[in-house]
């Protein structure tokens, strides 16, 4: 960089805020945008267009396994709100908050228990104070268990305002 001369004013560019620097989720032809480890960039946004929006943005068998445990969620709990946060699709009760969130990484789809330590048996990750996940790889799936957990985070208090 040279020295402006005597007297000159020097223009520095304008400092970017971190908003400015996000991709948009339609710039890829209308297909969201997949960040870091596959995770599809959706808008935050409530309601099941969103959350169906980022399921089928999911790369490789991640998206199957979303509208499978989409489906589960929604059968079990029947009046479940949904939206989009940070990237992750959020189940909740509304006035009750958030009890389930998922996020894609590279090998694995990670389901978030915001209250998980209240769960029996309590989800296998983490070390939160009251969150628990499981990570979900291909072909390892218990449906049985992520039942007993879905019915049990929905009638606990949840997380946040939904």
């Amino acid at each position: 960089m040279t020295r402006p001369r005597s007297g000159a004013k020097t223009r520095r560019p304008a400092a970017r805020s971190p908003r400015d620097t996000r991709v948009s989720s339609t710039k890829n032809g209308g297909k969201p945008v997949l960040l870091s480890g596959g995770n599809p960039q959706i808008a935050m946004a409530d309601g099941d267009a969103p959350v169906q929006a980022y399921i089928a943005a999911m790369p490789g068998w991640k998206s199957e396994f979303g509208r499978r445990l989409d489906a589960l969620i929604t059968r079990l709990v029947p009046h479940v709100v949904k939206g989009v946060r940070w990237n992750s699709p959020f189940y909740g009760i509304a006035g009750q908050g958030w009890f389930l969130g998922l996020h894609v990484f590279t090998r694995y789809v990670k389901i978030m228990f915001f209250m998980g330590t209240m769960l029996q048996p309590v989800p296998p990750g983490g070390k939160d104070k009251h969150a628990r996940w499981l990570d979900v790889h291909e072909h390892d799936f218990d449906e049985a268990q992520m039942t007993a957990w879905i019915q049990q985070a929905a009638v606990l208090p949840g997380w946040g305002k939904c």
